[in-house]
């Protein structure tokens, strides 16, 4: 890969995930705060993360697979998607605001799949090149966050700017898509079939008992995931946090170390420690989060975030590396969809609708009885970690074999 093409992919990663950072982090704050929406709307908007992850894979499967090229399918979703997220920001309240939101998620999803396939496209060696250019997507989503809390919009009332700022950049990177390199459809002329859209292809792993309690423990886990993507920054802000956005991207800063030290931890623990390390984590972030406050516990607040890392690795990361062993060379593309589908799509958004039920139930006078609506994600990951740990056992059985039985 020459320099250039670095340049390009780097700048394409960076902004991939700035765009998503820069309003996705503090939403459930602005629209508390801004449009006055109650708990179980917050949760409502952040669901259509899941429902743009449900769609997602019928616009790559069929048109950015089958009739364009993926760098155009890319430029036309962000320039569509900056114009989304522009009006979004003048929307006067809730129910004028949701159907730009869900409009913006429909057309931002299936360009995390498309950044990659872009990416890998110009790789002859995915395993060694892409992680150089995917740590800028971590990088972009860090300094969206460092630029919120250093202009200090959360604690001016100006996060209206988030959406803004967001906007301006996924034009940008809707105009550069069209200058990437050249990524023509992988499908074009063929069939394309709904089970292979969805990835139902990869149906079979869970003839292997234990790769369906591992596939129904990451569809449970993502409800307490939801608790902290929807919640974090509105608790934070409320208990009086600075600058909360910025201090958040610790988390990605975690995130990023752990991901370099995966190879390590995974010789040495294997599947089922490593997955369990990471539902236990979830564990001690929410009750850090519960105890936590901005005086003398501070140091639970920042602990709970840096442990994001743990969180998301050490499960998801993890979950992906066992899920592609499994799978087989046949079946590997369609079990990451499939598992894909289950927790970002289905799992997140029962998490999503859940979350801001139970914070909802919380409501007290100038603010949230947040001790109460931490100890709930603490509890729902503590059981789904106590029966993963008693009844999973790492078979390494491909899904050739599982439909053969």
């Amino acid at each position: 890969m020459n320099s250039t093409t670095r340049f390009k992919l780097s700048t394409m990663m960076f902004l991939e995930f700035f765009i998503w950072g820069s309003w996705f982090v503090t939403m459930g704050t602005y629209l508390g705060k801004n449009l006055l929406s109650n708990d179980v709307q917050i949760g409502s908007a952040y669901s259509t993360q899941s429902l743009g992850a449900i769609i997602a894979p019928f616009i790559i499967g069929l048109i950015a697979d089958k009739f364009f090229s993926a760098q155009k399918v890319l430029g036309v979703l962000h320039l569509v998607g900056g114009a989304l997220l522009w009006v979004a920001g003048t929307s006067l309240n809730f129910d004028s605001f949701f159907p730009f939101i869900l409009g913006y998620m429909i057309a931002y999803m299936p360009t995390l799949a498309l950044v990659n396939s872009i990416s890998f496209k110009q790789m002859k060696d995915p395993g060694k090149e892409f992680p150089s250019i995917r740590v800028f997507g971590t990088i972009g989503w860090i300094i969206a966050g460092l630029v919120i809390g250093w202009l200090n919009w959360e604690q001016s009332g100006n996060l209206v700017l988030t959406f803004k700022m967001a906007s301006v950049a996924s034009i940008i990177l809707g105009l550069l898509s069209f200058f990437l390199p050249d990524t023509p459809p992988v499908k074009k002329g063929e069939k394309t079939t709904f089970g292979e859209i969805i990835g139902l292809d990869a149906i079979g792993l869970l003839k292997n008992k234990s790769y369906l309690l591992f596939f129904l423990a990451s569809v449970a886990i993502c409800i307490p995931l939801a608790f902290y993507y929807n919640f974090t920054n509105p608790f934070l802000n409320e208990v009086g946090m600075k600058g909360a956005a910025g201090v958040q991207s610790l988390g990605q800063v975690s995130e990023t170390l752990f991901m370099l030290l995966m190879p390590l931890f995974f010789a040495r623990l294997g599947v089922k420690k490593m997955l369990a390390i990471g539902m236990l984590a979830w564990v001690v972030r929410y009750l850090f989060f519960a105890f936590g406050n901005a005086d003398s516990n501070y140091w639970m607040l920042i602990g709970g975030i840096v442990l994001h890392g743990i969180c998301y690795d050490f499960f998801f990361v993890t979950g992906q590396i066992y899920t592609d062993r499994l799978a087989g060379e046949k079946f590997k593309s369609a079990a990451q969809g499939f598992i894909t589908l289950a927790t970002y799509g289905v799992g997140m958004l029962i998490g999503s609708i859940i979350s801001g039920m139970v914070v909802n139930k919380y409501v007290v006078d100038g603010g949230h009885i947040w001790q109460s609506i931490w100890i709930i994600p603490a509890g729902i990951a503590a059981l789904v970690a106590l029966l993963f740990m008693l009844f999973f056992t790492d078979k390494n059985k491909s899904v050739t074999e599982a439909n053969s039985l």
